[in-house]
């Protein structure tokens, strides 16, 4: 079987298929979620904390270049000309987009369990019978 057949048939299965559509909704649901995170939970928090802005919160740990032109105050100036800092602000935004993505995948896993059927149970309350029984009891 020559290498083009060889990937046609790798590429023509069902679960590289799903999982290719896995990947790009997946993808377009991290941008839906950043957005979640980005433009309506992290103002509020922001403006509870007193700032507009929570992911430009940080400690500057290193010195300003001599001929910076940015704004001292502005994270994102100072990141840009490579100054050393503590981005706690950044990071707990981040932090909280993985949280926010996380539980809305345990609640979609959930929902998909509670929907799915559940196994027959065989003799001895495995499921599959006495053949899965056996496999499963531990002995040779």
């Amino acid at each position: 079987m020559g290498l083009i057949s060889e990937f046609k048939t790798f590429i023509n299965r069902g679960n590289v298929m799903d999982l290719a559509v896995g990947v790009i909704i997946g993808g377009a649901f991290a941008t839906i979620t950043k957005s979640l995170t980005d433009d309506l939970i992290m103002p509020v928090v922001g403006y509870i904390f007193g700032g507009a802005d929570f992911s430009g919160y940080f400690i500057r740990l290193g010195e300003i270049p001599a001929g910076f032109k940015g704004n001292p105050n502005s994270y994102a100036d100072l990141k840009a000309a490579n100054v050393a800092m503590f981005g706690w602000g950044e990071f707990l935004t981040v932090f909280v987009n993985f949280l926010i993505l996380a539980f809305i995948i345990f609640l979609l896993v959930r929902t998909v369990n509670k929907l799915m059927p559940k196994p027959r149970r065989g003799a001895g309350g495995h499921a599959g019978g006495r053949a899965a029984a056996a496999r499963n009891s531990g002995f040779p």
